[in-house]
């Protein structure tokens, strides 16, 4: 069994559309994962594909999987952020499609040794990559304001100020080395309420996304994008949790040229008046099926928006900015 069938990304189909693969085309799977959009684009047409990942797991599992693939997958190991420096030094300037898939992956969650989920007793890591601080870093060392900030900003939970005093009063006893003591510590402040999510939920994601940089990543791998994008080709984006969403949707619109004009008596907003770089396919985004919903309850929250390149110079080029 292929790994596009033991681990399909969620709207696998709807991405591989909007990408629209051609053969002798190059693509970009900046979040390869377990290689399903790779698969899918491999099998679409006769193209290449770059398989980017800053877990060296899903490095070796892109290197045993390319060679059923007879050279047309090549892994790259480093954060899609820095993709276009990625592509460079394997000699590649302009590529056809690249395609995201925001978030942790499914794998990474199934493994207790990873310490991304509190469903597993396991070392409160959280790293997509083995670099950096880990979640522990952050819980035992970080002081009480950065802990609240983290936790009500990126998790927006409205009990932040309490789980950081808690997280606190706790360290001090002890350190916190795993995801049972985390998760322990934030159900003893927030109680679970009938049919809703586990109250460590919130503050999982909070501090994983902390950790490896996630919002910081996504605007550096969209300005990426749009610089090595040639005209036509197009960029395919599933996010997950809304403060992906909206940065995925304000770049999208900026470079669109849809940002609203301001009151005559304000200045207008940056690059207003610049040529558009993406035209969008559809300014809402798409949602999953409800089929997909049904099998695949994590879809629930995704969303794809997509777009596609003009010939307008990359507005991250022009201000000489890092992508």
């Amino acid at each position: 069994m292929t790994g596009a069938a033991l681990h399909a990304p969620v709207m696998m189909a709807e991405v591989v559309a909007a990408l629209a693969p051609r053969d002798g085309g190059i693509y970009v799977d900046g979040t390869f994962g377990r290689g399903g959009y790779s698969e899918a684009i491999l099998a679409a047409a006769a193209t290449t594909v770059f398989g980017i990942d800053r877990d060296p797991a899903a490095i070796t599992f892109g290197a045993e999987l390319g060679r059923r693939y007879g050279g047309r997958l090549r892994m790259l190991h480093g954060c899609f952020g820095d993709m276009r420096q990625l592509m460079q030094t394997a000699g590649i300037e302009r590529v056809d499609g690249v395609a995201l898939d925001l978030g942790v992956s499914s794998v990474q969650l199934d493994e207790a040794a990873r310490g991304f989920s509190f469903r597993f007793d396991g070392p409160l890591d959280m790293r997509m990559g083995l670099d950096g601080e880990s979640a522990a870093d952050l819980v035992n060392e970080a002081p009480e304001g950065d802990l609240a900030r983290i936790i009500r900003e990126y998790g927006d939970e409205r009990h932040a100020r309490r789980i950081a005093r808690a997280i606190v009063i706790a360290r001090a006893e002890r350190p916190l080395l795993t995801t049972t003591d985390l998760a322990t510590i934030v159900r003893g402040v927030v109680h679970a309420t009938p049919g809703g999510i586990d109250p460590a939920t919130r503050t999982f994601m909070a501090i994983r996304i902390h950790v490896n940089d996630e919002l910081g990543e996504l605007q550096r791998g969209l300005e990426a994008a749009e610089v090595l994008l040639r005209p036509g080709g197009r960029l395919a984006v599933v996010s997950f949790h809304s403060l992906e969403d909206r940065i995925v949707k304000s770049f999208f619109v900026e470079r669109a040229g849809l940002t609203p004009r301001g009151s005559r008596h304000f200045p207008d907003a940056p690059g207003a008046d610049e040529p558009p770089t993406f035209e969008l396919f559809d300014r809402g985004g798409r949602k999953p099926s409800d089929t997909e919903i049904h099998e695949n309850p994590r879809a629930r929250s995704a969303r794809l928006r997509a777009a596609e390149r003009t010939e307008a110079p990359a507005r991250s080029t022009a201000k000489g900015r890092r992508g």
